[in-house]
């Protein structure tokens, strides 16, 4: 364990943070936090933890590939002899044994460069947006895997090797670097092992709405940037989302006229599609609530998703450098 150091990331988290922090286990050789500009405690909440803490410069936008980058130079620099960097988020608290797994895990295969394990939600019960939060850490599969989310351990090597996370990328910024440490050579494994519960804390639909908005943006940042032969990196998703999120709804309000009508029969498509998605969950052994919240979210998600691309590339025509979209209130 005295290998391995901790990136905390955080804005505005208030208890959730100091839940995070004092979750860290003992035995590691250091941890770092980093704030993108949080308005409440927090900056206080962490140096009352004892952690080092980095405040981002707000003069230069602020993304969570950003602060992981700073968390990482900040803990090198402190602590040279780290071989190891486990990400998380501030949102997030470790579950007793979960960083172990993850170097056992590690520590099976020198061409292992990352090793994450499950996310679950710490109140799925209390919202149906936190439920669908549940669903989506839980629809990972465990083994050799492409993508890690945000909550991982890697080789700090390999991550030097190549040059860490692009702070211009907003949302999707573990699947782009993912890309180019697999392009490098590396693997990544996701343990049968509850990593971190995750607080969402999301209470109304209008948090949902700008969260898929957001993955909207990531899907179109990430094809934009890999989407060329041979990964065509999230380029299915990309049509997907604009298929079902602009697509059809134009074409069914658009022909409504010459049709008189009939080409409203087009959105029949949509509660199809829900059931489609309700019983490919319910086969992954998730129960009928959990399926039918996926099934309706997963659809219906495709038309903020659509605007998030949309805006990704209205900025890019602008010229404009992309921001943060952020969902999440102060606690």
């Amino acid at each position: 364990m005295n290998q391995v150091g901790i990136v905390a990331i955080g804005r505005n988290e208030g208890a959730r943070l100091t839940r995070c922090l004092k979750s860290l286990p003992a035995g590691i050789r250091g941890g770092v936090y980093v704030d993108s500009g949080s308005t409440d405690d927090s900056l206080e909440r962490a140096r009352g933890n004892g952690i080092e803490v980095v405040a981002l410069d707000m003069s230069v936008p602020f993304t969570a590939a950003r602060a992981r980058n700073a968390g990482f130079d900040r803990l090198l620099q402190l602590y040279p002899d780290v071989q190891l960097v486990h990400f998380v988020d501030g949102d997030c608290e470790f579950v007793p044994g979960a960083i172990e797994a993850a170097l056992a895990e590690m520590n099976t295969a020198p061409d292992i460069v990352v090793v994450c394990g499950w996310t679950r939600e710490r109140h799925p019960e209390r919202t149906p947006f936190n439920a669908l939060c549940d669903v989506e850490w839980r629809m990972r599969p465990v083994g050799d895997t492409q993508a890690f989310g945000g909550i991982f351990l890697v080789r700090a090597a390999a991550y030097r090797a190549v040059g860490g996370f692009n702070p211009d990328v907003i949302a999707a910024e573990d699947d782009e670097i993912g890309i180019r440490l697999r392009q490098a050579g590396g693997r990544f494994r996701r343990i049968d092992h509850v990593s971190v519960l995750h607080d969402a804390g999301i209470t109304r639909i209008g948090q949902w709405w700008t969260r898929a908005k957001r993955c909207g943006h990531g899907y179109a940042q990430v094809a934009d940037m890999h989407g060329g032969p041979p990964e065509r990196y999230f380029v299915p998703e990309v049509k997907r989302t604009c298929a079902w999120g602009m697509g059809l709804p134009l074409a069914a309000a658009v022909l409504a006229p010459p049709t008189l009508g009939l080409s409203l029969w087009l959105l029949a498509a949509y509660p199809l599609q829900m059931a489609r998605t309700f019983r490919a969950t319910r086969r992954k052994g998730f129960d009928t609530r959990y399926a039918a919240l996926w099934g309706v979210s997963c659809t219906a998600a495709k038309i903020p998703e659509s605007l998030g691309v949309i805006k990704y590339h209205l900025n890019k025509l602008r010229r404009r450098r992309p921001t943060i979209i952020e969902y999440k209130g102060q606690e």
